[in-house]
């Protein structure tokens, strides 16, 4: 059932992300319960990249963008927290207004462009003791010159400080941004980056909207340079049918109307991978069924964004019943059983 809060969605979307995030802040430094309280379940823990996992949901970046709320979305039960995107100085994004919910088709388009306090702001709020894994997600500035020592920068510091790091070249948002996902430039980026994070595990963030020869190179570069996941992906500047006026609007299209590409992707970059290496679905996850299929379909995990404004904050627990109830049908003692056995 779909969860609407009338105070929120009387705010225009930005205010009510806002403020969502200032709440959770707040009772995640009060401790306060924020959701029915999730037992550890053996079937749900993993072990991904060399980090343990209490279970395969994470939030996606781009919901706390500056680190302000990490205890508070671990509270409501996310295995994982990844905040960011972060850049080396601080960027106030595009002009507003930039995001718009769909919500007759339970989506989102947003141009936010990067919007954050920069990265020395969001690393200070890192605590060093948290109730999962913590990545922080890093990018470019947009008026950078050298975009690569953006990241081998942005890199170094956070691998510091975050579980992982991902390296995001995947925003529409950004002029030129995706140029970084082909050729020579990902080969150095790659290699930059790789020699900037230490022992630190190092992600890369794709978007959906490749073609098969983009998918089999950033596979090849990403082995090669020792990635330890590729997350798939980001929202798709492609349009599918939509009923919602707001549809036209230019900027990433996120929410239940990308599932069926990033279902193709991540199908994709299995069999560009071969298993090499561990995948992260992201991209209309919105119940225990679609997570778990992802799961099958060969993700190790998988990250939420879009469905919590539909779903409420109740949704990272329930996914994690729901897959710990499908992994017990299924005959699986634990989801890394279940990996890419669709």
């Amino acid at each position: 059932m779909a969860w609407y809060h009338p105070a929120l969605f009387a705010l225009d979307a930005e205010n009510a992300h806002a403020l969502t995030v200032r709440a959770l802040s707040l009772w995640g430094r009060a401790g306060a319960p924020l959701a029915r309280p999730l037992a550890p379940d053996p079937r749900l823990a993993t072990r991904v990249a060399g980090l343990d996992f209490a279970n395969p949901v994470g939030l996606a970046a781009g919901v706390d963008k500056n680190g302000e709320a990490i205890a508070g979305f671990f509270g409501l039960g996310f295995g994982a927290v990844e905040i960011g995107t972060l850049t080396p100085r601080p960027q106030p994004g595009n002009p507003r207004p930039r995001l718009f919910r769909l919500r007759e088709d339970r989506a989102v388009v947003n141009r936010y462009g990067f919007n954050n306090e920069g990265l020395a702001a969001g690393l200070a709020r890192v605590p060093a003791k948290r109730a999962g894994v913590l990545g922080v997600n890093v990018g470019a500035n947009k008026d950078s010159t050298d975009r690569i020592a953006d990241y081998a920068t942005s890199v170094a510091a956070a691998a510091k400080l975050g579980d992982y790091v991902t390296i995001n070249i995947s925003s529409p948002n950004t002029p030129g941004l995706r140029d970084l996902q082909g050729g020579q430039a990902l080969a150095d980026l790659l290699a930059a980056c790789a020699a900037a994070r230490g022992t630190t595990p190092l992600f890369l963030k794709v978007a959906p909207d490749l073609e098969p020869a983009n998918i089999d190179e950033i596979a090849r570069a990403a082995i090669e340079h020792g990635v330890a996941a590729i997350i798939i992906g980001n929202t798709t500047v492609t349009r599918p049918n939509l009923s919602s006026a707001r549809a036209a609007e230019t900027g990433g299209l996120s929410g239940a109307p990308l599932a069926p590409l990033a279902r193709q992707r991540l199908g994709d970059f299995r069999r560009a991978t071969g298993g090499a290496l561990p995948l992260v679905a992201a991209g209309g996850i919105g119940s225990g069924a679609e997570a778990y299929a992802r799961i099958r379909a060969g993700a190790s995990l998988v990250q939420l964004y879009t469905a919590l404004v539909y779903e409420g904050p109740g949704l990272p627990a329930r996914i994690n019943r729901d897959l710990a109830a499908l992994l017990a049908r299924d005959g699986f003692a634990r989801v890394e059983e279940a990996v890419g056995t669709a």
